[in-house]
């Protein structure tokens, strides 16, 4: 018989056995869609959480700080008293490294991005609100992946941007101190609570206005505070995808120019103090440089390289590899669910399978009188087992698509950012265990309808 005549007759014994195949293929689209469902769910769940992390922690980020080294003081006949010898701290982050560093092969881009400090912000209107203060060369926030919402970054002294955090929550002095005092008299009053909540995500239209920085000196007894030279915000970023208003709140930034933060330094000096309230290294040296690079993989060369300058270096991709290694037992997990329902579905199929090959003990036996040989016998079988797996794998993909479907009604019902995909590769993966299982299923009951007598069959029925 050829293979043709073969499959045929494999195909019609699955149309008249309706019954046997239609329980078959239930148990083995339950066992394919399982598996692809589960390596799907983990799939979208691993992009999802990645994407999230993606958001607080840049994996194409390298974050470099000075390293170690011998810092030694000028004495007689050197560098004057106090100015660190830059021969001797090998370790020190200077211009000339950061050049080095833009000049590296993948680097994208490398600017210094120093916290200053925490600082206040006051509008014209008298409304307050706590910053964070970075300094950053303004003009290469766009190099890493900050967009602007209104306006744009200058180089023009006495300028600073925003993000979008920072202009929510602001509040006059009063109405902020009232509000304090009401949620320590009655800490859980919901009317209070759901004021602040309202105060807290309240938008204020900051951009192109003028805005003062605001220090304030707790040493003395009567605490003083001294106001900054008059800013304009040039800019205004916009707000992180996946990120709320409220959690927006709790993160307000505002970036400056070195040339700005010098200003500021100056201004910002109390009297009984000679430092200033900012956070601010030499001139000429940085405390943190971030490096943006042109592919993940090529983080760990570029960190090597930043190394050599004696500079500590270091990346957000051990985030990944913990992921990775949880998913990836996630995805074990799903797939030995899936397999464990395909073996009960092969139970069956091998059930189903020697029945019939009792059933059908007759039609064997006029077989082989007719010349069909043992190889040719166990070949219809096998066939027909595995025309089973085909067709309840493709059962089995159509489920997966409608439970994947009800899995991102659910979840866009609760509110969650969350989109449930199957990959085009867990497709195949499915339909292979299910064809495979088919096959397995029927080695067996092959093999024994190959070994029956013809005459002993043909006599007996």
């Amino acid at each position: 018989m050829k293979i043709r005549d073969i499959s045929r007759m494999a195909w019609e014994q699955v149309k008249r056995r309706k019954v046997v195949t239609g329980l078959c293929m239930t148990g083995i689209s339950i066992g394919c869609a399982a598996i692809i469902v589960a390596l799907s769910v983990g799939q979208s769940a691993q992009v999802y959480v990645t994407d999230q992390v993606n958001q607080s922690f840049k994996m194409d980020e390298i974050m470099v700080s000075p390293g170690g080294g011998i810092p030694s003081q000028g004495g007689k006949g050197g560098p004057a008293s106090g100015e660190v010898n830059e021969n001797l701290d090998p370790g020190k982050l200077t211009d000339q490294k950061l050049e080095i560093i833009q000049g590296l092969n993948h680097v994208k881009a490398a600017s210094p991005f120093q916290e200053a400090g925490y600082l206040q912000l006051v509008t014209i209107d008298n409304k307050i609100a706590d910053v964070r203060i970075i300094v950053a060369d303004l003009q290469m926030l766009t190099e890493y992946d900050h967009k602007f919402k209104q306006g744009g970054a200058n180089g023009q002294p006495g300028t600073v941007v925003l993000n979008y955090g920072a202009t929510l929550g602001l509040i006059d002095l009063e109405t902020r101190q009232k509000l304090y005092e009401s949620m320590g008299n009655d800490p859980f009053n919901q009317d209070i609570q759901e004021q602040y909540r309202k105060l807290s995500v309240q938008p204020s239209e900051l951009y192109r206005k003028q805005i003062q920085i605001q220090a304030q000196d707790y040493s003395t007894t009567t605490p003083t505070t001294k106001l900054s030279s008059p800013l304009q915000i040039g800019g205004i970023l916009e707000g992180a995808k996946g990120i709320d208003d409220m959690q927006a709140s709790y993160d307000k930034i505002m970036y400056m120019s070195p040339e700005t933060a010098a200003q500021l330094s100056k201004e910002l000096v109390f009297d009984n103090s000679t430092t200033s309230v900012l956070n601010l290294p030499a001139e000429g040296s940085y405390n943190a440089v971030t490096v943006k690079v042109d592919d993940v993989a090529n983080i760990k060369a570029v960190e090597q390289m930043i190394q050599k300058l004696s500079l500590n270096a270091s990346d957000n991709l051990y985030q990944q590899e913990m992921l990775k290694e949880q998913f990836d037992m996630i995805k074990m997990a799903a797939l030995g669910i899936g397999v464990f329902i395909l073996i009960i579905a092969s139970i069956s199929i091998i059930v189903a399978m020697t029945m019939s090959t009792h059933q059908r003990r007759r039609q064997i036996g006029i077989m082989k009188v007719l010349g069909a040989n043992m190889g040719q016998i166990r070949n219809m079988f096998i066939t027909e087992a595995a025309l089973l797996g085909l067709l309840g794998g493709m059962l089995g993909v159509l489920f997966s698509y409608l439970i994947v479907m009800g899995l991102n009604k659910l979840v866009g019902s609760a509110g969650d950012g969350m989109n449930f995909f199957i990959p085009a590769l867990n497709l195949p993966v499915g339909m292979s265990f299910a064809i495979m299982t088919g096959v397995l299923s029927g080695i067996y009951p092959a093999i024994s309808a190959s070994r029956t007598d013809a005459l002993t069959a043909i006599k007996r029925d």
